[in-house]
């Protein structure tokens, strides 16, 4: 049979360390901010690498840049 001063104690220092009252739901939640945050900015990075290649693949010339040799 287990000594419930034991199990009391133990209690009273899980309180102490976590605080008790949503603490651990609110790190939890501080954690799930952090993963959507860093995902958010691999997104962006991910499309502005993207928007880039895209930029340094067009070699289309434009009208104005198109020179008429006359003869």
């Amino acid at each position: 049979m287990p000594h419930w001063s034991g199990l009391l104690i133990i209690a009273v220092i899980v309180l102490l360390v976590f605080g008790g009252r949503g603490k651990i739901s609110s790190i939890m939640g501080d954690m799930g901010k952090g993963i959507n945050s860093f995902r958010k900015g691999l997104k962006d990075n991910v499309e502005d690498m993207k928007d880039a290649a895209d930029d340094a693949l067009d070699v289309t010339p434009k009208a104005e840049d198109i020179k008429v040799k006359k003869k």
